[in-house]
């Protein structure tokens, strides 16, 4: 299911010199991809930063070394590795420090252990393992230079909780003996609780050393977090601190881990259980962003352009479209991981779905890969909003991940129906839905814009009386809340603090409406309080997926609360999602849509989905379908000579009279495919190697409507030079 996968880029103040003018000028720190390969010219990416995975020697390389072979061509270096699993051999079978630690692997109800591979479990976080983290990893990471460090995935499975290290550790937190999470709900919540802070701690710890050690090499450190989306993880079933880590001082920023693999986990909506990718991508971003934004920490966006299990190359296709859509609807955010494990990419044979055959990746793809991980070289970020109502929320929480496993007194919430009962019938009717985080409440900047919130209990609980404080003060002064909810899982009486020092509350609910004054027993709908609204909907929000035509009553209230009590303008609904980033259209158009009309870009626009990058008179997106558009009316500079799109990065441009020059860098075994703005038509096209041999079969051609000239040729990590004259 999961996938050794993980993050992108970071990124210290790195500074290189200007040979002119001598003064320190940072380095581009936008770009980068993991691997655990040593340079190669088949993964020569050209994004800023390798991202280099895992203190492992090699047979005749060590680490050391391959850090090395990746500075060698140019490239700033960071470090990631598995903070709850990796190749840690050493610890496991007991070279490090003399005992076997096979013993601290996550363990189910069944006794069996959780393995990511062979000899490497998932582990309880012990001691020792933070200890062997600390000094055996993160102290030779930051020996060797490395400034950036990514921890990757710290992950607790909620089918887990039976080892003896995590008893030990349930009585050392608890002050009573573990009692089995699968006997009732309250132990399964208690269980969640304890995995997510043992991440939460050993992440501090980790973190807290990695900063104390580099200062004390005078080194500045800066520690990210690689993880899945708090929406997969709930999912899932996968208990991570997620949110919580924001508040940690040690703690710079995250990457998205999103892709096809968490995509495509099928969803309820309307009736129907199937793969809603664009969408579940859409809200899975979302989820990061709203983890962050309030915050200021940074966020770097990943997608991978295959996936784990064998399918074929048009449905990879199809589905990285869908999620590097997905991720550019976020104008918030412009750093990205433009891939994890090139290796994997380029020089794997992956089978084809339904037969034995394997094959490399095809040219056209890994072209048009190429062509859209170089935009993101250039993807500016905006302030630009997606088109439709931005001011809808949805709250969240990290105990969503606390009752997921097992089921208790029958509740059940297939596929996490209660999230999507409260975003999809929104975000299917071209609603860009934003999800809130309640972990963040205190900052202004959370609600700032959200005119109405939904909120439900049904799968999640509030983690502090102050969540309520928040929500009581926002709605008197004027926002509009709608609960959804029965009250009625079994997690509504688990021990927390509705219900204990002094608080008799039978659900947590209870403790919000009685900050509203208001009594939901009566059976009304409607509240009036202080300047905003309340609305109590006696429903579970799966209930408005699981059955088909299910959320129209749930989607007009919406309507009412935002156009009526909110009095926010009109509550338009649609078949699609559309940004303009730059000279960028970025365009998502849904199915299950009464609207089933297509999108209709007008040109000339590049098709950045198309590897012949064909200038388009307009573009048409049916539903189903998304578009990544350069706009040639929206160049900033349209008497400047520059490449507009490539399947290759472009170094030392230069502009000289009628002539215009550069070179062009890409893995090898790879073609390239570029459209250059040129002011006139070329009189002479040259392209040449990096020993000057000229490339006698270049492809060209010219296109008057954009002024743009089209050129094919093979790459070469080691430069193809292109000049021009007109």
């Amino acid at each position: 299911m999961k996938k050794l996968l993980s993050s992108c880029c970071l990124i210290a103040l790195s500074i290189s010199v200007n040979a002119q003018t001598t003064k320190p000028v940072p380095l581009k720190e936008k770009t980068a991809f993991q691997t655990s390969s040593p340079w190669m010219p088949e993964i020569d990416v050209r994004s800023d930063i390798a991202i280099v995975y895992g203190v492992n020697d090699r047979k005749g390389m060590t680490f050391e070394q391959r850090v090395q072979s990746w500075r060698d061509h140019g490239y700033q270096t960071n470090f990631m590795t598995g903070i709850a699993w990796g190749d840690y051999k050493d610890y496991f079978l007991g070279k490090w420090d003399g005992i076997n630690h096979l013993g601290v692997g996550q363990v189910t109800q069944k006794g069996d252990t959780i393995f990511h591979g062979k000899d490497m479990p998932y582990v309880v976080p012990v001691k020792s393992f933070i200890e062997y983290m600390k000094t055996a990893v993160i102290k030779r990471v930051i020996d060797v230079g490395i400034t950036n460090i990514f921890l990757e995935e710290p992950e607790f499975w909620a089918r887990a909780g039976y080892s003896a290290p995590f008893k030990e550790e349930w009585q050392k937190y608890y002050g009573f003996p573990w009692k089995p999470q699968h006997e009732s709900a309250e132990n399964t919540y208690l269980s969640s609780k304890l995995k997510y802070q043992l991440y939460y701690n050993a992440i501090k710890e980790v973190s807290s050393y990695a900063k104390a050690y580099g200062k004390s090499k005078g080194k500045s450190i800066k520690v990210f977090i690689a993880t899945h989306s708090l929406v997969n993880y709930s999912s899932w079933q996968i208990v991570s601190p997620e949110a919580s880590l924001a508040s940690l001082p040690g703690i710079d920023g995250y990457i998205a881990q999103v892709w096809t693999g968490t995509s495509r986990e099928p969803t309820y909506f309307d009736g129907q259980k199937k793969e809603r990718v664009f969408e579940n991508a859409f809200l899975e971003y979302g989820s990061m962003v709203s983890m962050t934004a309030p915050t200021k920490r940074k966020m770097f966006f990943l997608t991978d352009p295959i996936e784990d299990w064998p399918r074929d190359w048009s449905d990879y296709k199809k589905n990285y479209q869908a999620t590097f859509t997905a991720k550019l609807l976020y104008p918030m955010v412009a750093d990205y991981e433009v891939m994890p494990w090139p290796e994997r990419i380029y020089t794997h044979p992956y089978k084809v779905a339904n037969s034995n055959e394997k094959v490399l990746i095809p040219q056209y793809y890994s072209t048009q890969m190429q062509i859209m991980v170089n935009a993101l070289n250039s993807m500016p970020a905006s302030t630009n909003k997606v088109t439709g109502v931005n001011g809808v929320g949805v709250l969240m929480s990290n105990s969503l991940m606390f009752q997921r496993f097992p089921t208790h007194n029958g509740f059940e919430d297939p596929q996490f129906s209660n999230f999507y009962g409260q975003t999809l019938p929104l975000l299917k009717r071209g609603v860009p839905v934003q999800t809130v985080h309640m972990e963040n409440l205190s900052y202004a900047a959370s609600l700032k814009n959200i005119k109405v919130l939904v909120v439900s209990y049904s799968n999640m609980k509030p983690v502090s009386p102050a969540v309520h404080a928040s929500l009581a003060a926002w709605v008197k002064q004027g926002g509009v809340l709608i609960y959804c909810g029965r009250d009625d899982d079994p997690y509504q009486s688990v021990m927390e603090w509705w219900n204990t020092k002094g608080n008799k509350f039978t659900a947590p609910s209870q403790h919000l409406f009685k900050l509203f004054n208001i009594n939901a027993a009566t059976g009304k709908q409607k509240f009036n309080v202080g300047k905003g609204t309340v609305y109590i909907v006696r429903q579970n929000p799966k209930e408005f997926v699981l059955e088909a035509n299910a959320d129209t009553k749930f989607i007009d209230l919406v309507k009412q609360g935002y156009e009526n009590d909110a009095k926010a303008g009109k509550l338009v609904f649609k078949n699609s999602l559309y940004l303009e980033r730059g000279p960028y259209d970025v365009v998502s158009v849904m199915d299950e849509n009464a609207d089933n009309k297509p999108y209709i870009i007008k040109g000339p626009v590049i098709d950045l989905f198309d590897p012949q990058l064909p200038v388009l008179a307009e573009k048409t997106i049916n539903p189903g379908e998304q578009a990544l558009l350069y706009n040639v009316n929206r160049v900033a500079n349209k008497t400047k000579p520059q490449v507009l799109a490539g399947a290759a990065r472009v170094y030392n441009e230069k502009v000289q009279g009628a002539s215009y020059s550069f070179v062009a860098k890409s893995p090898i075994k790879t073609l390239n495919s570029m459209r250059v703005l040129l002011p006139a038509k070329p009189k002479v096209t040259k392209v040449a190697d990096s020993n000057g041999q000229a490339i006698t079969d270049a492809k060209t051609s010219w296109d008057a409507s954009s002024n743009t000239l089209y050129l094919g040729f093979a790459n070469n990590p080691d430069g193809i030079k292109v000049s021009l004259s007109w």
